[in-house]
């Protein structure tokens, strides 16, 4: 079975949490310490990237995650020179709310080589941003447009299009550290016209938060921040107890 057999997998069972560790923000050599916290408190997989690559770590990260679990990992790209061997997966991300062609083919022409490369397993990531409030780093280093938190129906439009060109998951997300997470109502209309796994992310600060997006359709919500500032198992188990029992 392969990780994105495992994600629709999940996807049937319940809502899924999946951690999101920034290789910047991290020390590698405690880096497989917080990914068994991750694992041993209910996180269901790990996203591993960020908006920009300021260190040269990201292979060691990658590297002792995956030596130190046995959850998915999965690399989530800012810039695509975030491609490693070290990953099970990657979800190969075209923001389609942007219009930046760089950020809608450029950058995926640039990674395909290596991901033949590493033999790596590419999932195709209709990604869109979503105005939290403020600009996010993702905004700002790909030149690109949030859709307005009220403007559902071009959310929806921008989602469908994603399906039919065939991408594989959609991933919405209102920007690491994000004011405000991406609106229940805009969560619900899109997982009801389309039928791709559904992932949601920025913003979400507390278990009850995520839960709330769990419940509007998010099959998978992703933490960073909130858990990055407070490495607590306590926390962590609140998290993920909110999002599994919310769509059970």
């Amino acid at each position: 079975m392969n990780i994105y057999e495992k994600l629709l997998a999940l996807k049937k069972k319940r809502s899924s949490y999946l951690a999101l560790i920034d290789p910047d923000s991290t020390n590698p050599d405690s880096v497989g310490d917080l990914a068994k916290l991750f694992q041993e408190n209910g996180v269901d997989g790990i996203l591993v990237g960020g908006s920009i690559m300021l260190k040269d770590n990201f292979n060691t990260v990658l590297k002792n995650i995956k030596e130190s679990v046995s959850i998915p990992v999965l690399i989530f790209p800012g810039i695509f020179n975030f491609v490693s061997p070290y990953a099970d997966a990657l979800l190969l991300l075209s923001v389609i709310t942007s219009r930046n062609p760089q950020m809608l083919i450029g950058e995926q022409v640039r990674a395909a080589p290596l991901i033949k490369q590493f033999d790596l397993e590419s999932i195709g990531t209709g990604y869109m941003l979503i105005d939290g409030g403020k600009i996010s780093s993702v905004q700002y280093m790909s030149f690109s447009q949030p859709i307005p938190a009220d403007k559902s129906d071009i959310a929806v439009a921008h989602a469908l299009a994603a399906q039919y060109l065939g991408m594989k998951i959609i991933y919405m997300d209102a920007g690491s550290g994000a004011k405000n997470p991406v609106p229940d109502l805009m969560i619900k209309r899109i997982k009801q016209n389309i039928s791709l796994p559904l992932i949601v992310g920025g913003g979400i600060k507390s278990p009850e938060v995520a839960a709330q997006k769990a419940k509007a359709g998010a099959d998978f919500v992703v933490i960073g921040t909130a858990t990055e500032e407070r490495k607590e198992p306590e926390l962590i188990r609140k998290f993920a107890k909110a999002i599994h029992e919310a769509t059970k």
